[in-house]
């Protein structure tokens, strides 16, 4: 049942060469409730792992890897406007984006491609190209690691923010997601306004758009400007898009006329971290085993061969030296370990 001391290279997309000191896998939730009586399991901290595409080890892990492979993927109802579909926390995020497009359940193929697996998408409130988890989600089921008890969790009990939610606060460490259901429509409202999703449609010769469309073209873009963990080790986006004070978007302004934004409210706007990056000089910086991407300046790059504290302290130099050209502090998306 326990594996000592195993490597988890595999199991993170930066490629880190970390150790966990025990790992187990969980296939069912009857399989995660014999764990939970376990000594190994009352005894040591615990970290979970679906596809480890929202991770940074800096180190080993001193306690129990327990690696999420709960799968499955139903429409458990319906209603006038929408479908509700379950799926396990072990599934590939991206395998449920398809699965759901083929089916024509429509909502979440703006999310194409995005690397990790079911049940980190409501911890980080995955998203992009203009859609949120938030905007599908419907419930969860998550463990309890102290008590055992299976608890579901709605829209309002996630407190969802921007690549946030109440999994990643004061509930932090306290639960092992089990599976999620989102609301899903039966007549699209089609997203293709964000990013570049009209150009290349215009470019595939699209006339009467589908989300199948939508979804191709997510992923034709998003495969133009990310490497692909499977050949140079990242975790996507390393850093969140600040949201600041308009009198610093101004300032920012002064200097650089067209830099880009999107209004929050009256008094704030969320500037591109990729820009700001970019624009400080690190976007394409190779350090040999490690670097920031060329083609898009939010990802952080293992070539190969890297530790975990190299690209760590790399995001470091790039957030004090952004705090020291724009006033801003970046946020790190990844979570470090």
């Amino acid at each position: 049942m326990f594996e000592s001391y195993a490597s988890l290279k595999q199991y993170n997309t930066f490629g880190i060469e970390a150790k966990a000191k025990l790992l187990t896998r969980i296939n069912s939730i009857e399989a995660l409730q014999e764990l939970a009586e376990t000594n190994e399991f009352k005894q040591q901290n615990q970290l979970v792992l679906g596809g480890g595409s929202n991770m940074l080890f800096t180190r080993d892990f001193d306690g129990l890897v327990i690696k999420n492979e709960l799968y499955g993927i139903e429409l458990v109802g319906e209603d006038e406007n929408h479908y509700y579909v379950k799926a396990w926390g072990g599934e590939r995020w991206h395998d449920l984006v398809m699965y759901c497009v083929e089916q024509g359940y429509a909502g979440i193929e703006n999310m194409a491609l995005i690397p990790g697996s079911v049940g980190a998408s409501p911890i980080q409130n995955i998203g992009a190209y203009g859609a949120e988890i938030k905007d599908v989600f419907h419930a969860l089921d998550a463990f309890h690691v102290l008590d055992h008890s299976i608890h579901t969790f709605d829209l309002k009990a996630c407190a969802f923010g921007y690549r946030d939610s109440v999994f990643k606060q004061h509930e932090k460490g306290k639960w092992i997601i089990l599976n999620v259901t989102y609301r899903l429509l039966k007549r699209p409202v089609l997203n293709t306004a964000y990013g570049a999703i009209d150009q290349e449609l215009e470019r595939m010769g699209v006339e009467h758009i589908k989300i199948s469309d939508v979804a191709q073209a997510v992923m034709a873009i998003r495969s133009s400007k990310l490497p692909d963990p499977s050949v140079i080790g990242n975790a996507g986006s390393f850093f969140k898009n600040p949201v600041v004070p308009m009198e610093v978007y101004r300032e920012i302004q002064k200097h650089h006329n067209n830099a880009p934004c999107f209004p929050i409210d009256e008094a704030h706007v969320k500037v591109p971290a990729g820009w700001l990056i970019e624009k400080a000089g690190w976007k394409g910086k190779n350090m040999g085993r490690y670097g920031v991407h060329d083609m898009q300046a939010l990802v952080l790059v293992n070539y190969g061969g890297a530790t975990g504290k190299e690209i760590y302290d790399l995001s470091s130099r790039i957030i004090e030296d952004i705090q020291d050209r724009f006033g801003i502090t970046l946020e790190r998306e990844v979570n470090i370990l």
